[in-house]
């Protein structure tokens, strides 16, 4: 794996061109596969394209035939095919996360047409499909389930650090709420996994709120260190990273790029 080539101040409006130059080959790598059948953007990779700016990521579905979905799933060739990929992890039992080399950093999932039942996706765009025919507007989609057993170190690990990382971008937006969640409550909620997966259950954990207690079992996490408040963002996400470098063994990929995101932002916090 290779250091994304995007540096700390390299978040231009070009880089609007260069997500949607990866939609682009995206599509085309999808739409060479046999058994895929759409590809679905969501958010500023859908319905509310004009949103997308320099801090946007990519997000979407892949739909497929049912016999193609655990090979979409396990062997992603046509992500790589689209692009060099620096860094990636299964975050649900049916996506990844993924981070290219490029910088450009996006959030998939792959389903069948019969998987998508339940609640409405109202920022969906068709982006392609091979039935140009076919009417995806009244696509349905449901959550993933809980307890879907990813309780491992590496699901944690990673989800705190791609957490930090797109925190990062909000509050390089000026989203700076969002960014609170992404980095002082969601990564936290991670890294207080990580802690407790190795440490032996006791009496005052709760084992279905993972925050509940955390100042007793977790005593030897700086807890206030990582939620400063709604002002001290960057400040809690270095302080997160460090924590992480220190007791884990992360993604050097992903700390360099969280690093690069902290370097244009130090003293912000101040």
């Amino acid at each position: 794996m290779t250091t994304p080539d995007t540096t700390p101040d390299d978040r231009r409006p070009t880089h609007v061109e260069r997500l949607r130059r990866r939609l682009d080959d995206l599509t085309r790598s999808i739409a060479r596969r046999p058994g895929a059948l759409a590809l679905l953007g969501l958010g500023s990779s859908g319905a509310h394209a004009h949103r997308m700016d320099e801090y946007s990521d990519l997000d979407f579905f892949v739909v497929v035939e049912p016999g193609a979905r655990e090979r979409f799933l396990r062997e992603p060739d046509w992500l790589r095919d689209a692009a060099p990929v620096a860094y990636d992890f299964e975050n649900s039992p049916v996506g990844r996360k993924v981070l290219f080399d490029d910088g450009v950093f996006c959030e998939y999932a792959v389903f069948t047409e019969q998987d998508l039942a339940g609640i409405s996706e109202p920022s969906m765009r068709v982006i392609w499909s091979r039935d140009p025919a076919r009417d995806w507007s009244a696509v349905r989609t449901r959550p993933v389930a809980t307890g879907w057993g990813h309780d491992s170190p590496d699901f944690h690990l990673g989800e705190a650090l791609t957490n930090l990382y797109v925190g990062l971008l909000r509050e390089r937006r000026g989203e700076h709420l969002t960014a609170m969640r992404f980095i002082q409550v969601y990564a936290v909620d991670r890294l207080l996994c990580l802690h407790a997966l190795s440490t032996e259950p006791g009496a005052q954990r709760d084992p279905y709120v993972v925050d509940r207690r955390a100042e007793s079992w977790a005593s030897q996490v700086p807890i206030a260190t990582f939620c400063p408040g709604y002002t001290r963002n960057v400040a809690a996400a270095a302080a997160i990273l460090d924590w992480l470098v220190t007791h884990r063994s992360p993604a050097p990929i992903m700390v360099e790029a969280i690093r690069g995101l902290l370097a244009i932002q130090s003293g912000r916090d101040d």
